[in-house]
């Protein structure tokens, strides 16, 4: 009969949580599965006998080991020829379907304009956002992890949220009235109705589109109202394509044609209008995400 181990059984009950971290901190769902595996791997072969606090104390090993994989990340990034648009990793479930793994991962609705904003940080400011705002670290036990003091540690964290302030506006917390407004958009581009369109969209929105790495052609960002209105009624031909999900739990779209995944798309929707919208279009990223079963929605 196989049993598991109170250490074991420990850590799983954490590794929700620890996951949740990681995911904010890298915005890839691949590499925060791999922090949290490493952190078990370091949990593993510590004596953690006298540790107090063990969800704190594996909350820092997590966050030690995404810090290091951002300032690795960034170390290898070069300047693109193009300027390049990325977009995170999403979270994607069907509406109306209960994902408890999806919902733990998700708490305090984490968009994905939000995750792009992130993306933007510098990994001390990130860490320091993340853990403080999100997770209710303290700012000494950050400055310990950062190697900064609590004071510069605080500067790190307030420098971040006014940039996430400034460039995620905070969806609407009802689902239901941001799939009306989402709608709205999809029937206006289907029968090309700009003055529609412009109406459902914040003035000042934003479209950013990940094309891949290999399609830097096609990822682009788009500003205002008007721009964004035109560029969506040229692709009104595939509307009929559109299946709703949620993406990162806010309303959103995932485009399949012929069972194959063509886009996904994340809608921020705030004070009734749409403020920013996220698209991937990178092939790879869209079939790793598995989303040809939404053709049958």
């Amino acid at each position: 009969m196989h049993t598991t181990t109170r250490p074991t059984a420990r850590f799983e009950q954490e590794r929700p949580r620890l996951r949740a971290v990681a995911y904010r901190m890298l915005g890839s769902l691949a590499e925060a599965e791999d922090a949290v595996q490493e952190a078990w791997l370091r949990y593993d072969r510590a004596d953690t006998d006298e540790v107090e606090n063990l969800s704190g104390w594996l909350t820092t090993v997590v966050s030690r080991i995404c810090l290091n994989m951002l300032r690795s990340r960034a170390t290898r990034r070069e300047e693109p020829l193009v300027p390049e648009v990325r977009v995170p990793d999403p979270v994607v479930t069907r509406e109306h379907v209960v994902d408890p793994e999806s919902e733990v991962l998700l708490a305090d609705s984490v968009g994905l304009a939000l995750m792009v904003v992130l993306e933007s940080l510098s990994p001390a400011e990130r860490i320091a956002f993340v853990l403080h705002d999100m997770f209710a670290v303290s700012f000494d036990e950050i400055a310990e992890l950062l190697d900064r003091t609590p004071a510069a540690t605080r500067q790190l964290a307030s420098r971040a949220r006014r940039r996430v302030q400034d460039q995620a506006p905070a969806p609407d917390p009802d689902r239901a009235r941001q799939r009306e407004v989402v709608d709205a958009f999809f029937a206006a581009s289907r029968d090309g109705r700009l003055e529609a369109l412009v109406a459902v969209l914040d003035p000042d929105v934003v479209l950013r589109c990940d094309g891949g790495p290999l399609r830097a052609g096609q990822s682009v960002i788009l500003r205002g109202a008007s721009t964004v209105g035109s560029q969506a009624v040229t692709y009104g031909a595939l509307c009929p394509f559109v299946r709703p999900a949620l993406i990162n739990g806010a309303a959103g779209v995932v485009v399949v044609k012929d069972g194959r995944p063509l886009s996904l798309m994340a809608f921020t929707v705030t004070d009734g209008r749409i403020a920013a919208i996220d698209v991937i279009t990178d092939p790879e990223r869209l079939l790793a995400l598995g989303l040809a079963g939404f053709d049958a929605a």
